[in-house]
């Protein structure tokens, strides 16, 4: 008989574990310097699975509250880079009211959110259709350009829940080495047949001009450019003896 009560309570535990460790991993979270807190909408649904902004993958099991979700619903996640997808992953998903104001002091009203830029002017930079940036929020070194996926950092006022843009930077860059320049058309080209640069846009060593067949380095940014989804926004030529 006690054998028996033992591999019960033994049975219990086990179940109880994975939920256990779940919870002690979403309180970590917010330590964890590799983790951004963003507010987005839901844009696709399956039957496990959906996407943020297009861009936010999350599973079922990331949904706090066991809330049914749908598209168009706003939410807040806490959101990690995919090593092996190579792409954005929400390890938590609460969904927000309409009604939201913040739920803590006031440094609770900068959020940061993912976008596209759409379109620009002389002086501004249009987000997903719907929102305005100017240049003097970019940061050092990045020129946007229409395509450009973008992490933005904005505030909200309490009272009118209007939003400001305090920052932006690319959603994701690298550096890439040795690469060749495959072909250019005019003021663009391609560099090793996946990476979409303009003249209107890159940075050059002062002389430079950029060639077919030149072996250079460059500095990309995550960017949907028809067929391409990076985008050169600097490149250097290597010199080989």
């Amino acid at each position: 008989m006690l054998r028996l009560i033992s591999r019960a309570l033994s049975f219990f535990r086990r179940k109880a574990e994975p939920e256990m460790e779940r919870e002690q991993h979403l309180r970590l979270l917010d330590g964890d310097t590799r983790l951004k807190t963003v507010q987005g909408v839901v844009t696709r649904l399956c039957s496990d699975y959906g996407m943020i902004d297009e861009l936010i993958y999350f599973s079922s099991d990331a949904v706090m509250g066991n809330v049914l979700l749908k598209v168009g619903q706003k939410v807040t996640a806490i959101v990690e880079e995919d090593e092996t997808a190579c792409g954005l992953k929400a390890v938590k998903v609460d969904a927000l009211c309409d009604n939201f104001h913040g739920d803590g002091p006031s440094d609770s009203h900068t959020r940061t959110t993912f976008g596209c830029i759409t379109s620009l002017t002389d002086s501004a930079y249009n987000i997903n259709h719907t929102s305005y940036f100017s240049l003097d929020v970019v940061c050092k070194g990045f020129e946007p350009y229409p395509g450009d996926r973008i992490e933005v950092e904005f505030s909200i006022h309490p009272e009118t829940q209007s939003r400001r843009a305090l920052s932006v930077k690319p959603l994701r860059h690298q550096h890439v080495y040795e690469v060749c320049i495959t072909s250019i058309h005019g003021r663009s080209g391609v560099v090793d047949n996946n990476i979409f640069f303009t003249l209107d846009s890159l940075k050059l060593p002062d002389g430079y001009v950029p060639r077919r067949y030149d072996i250079v380095n460059a500095v990309i940014v995550e960017s949907v450019q028809a067929c391409y989804m990076w985008r050169a926004i600097a490149i250097t030529p290597v010199h080989r003896l």
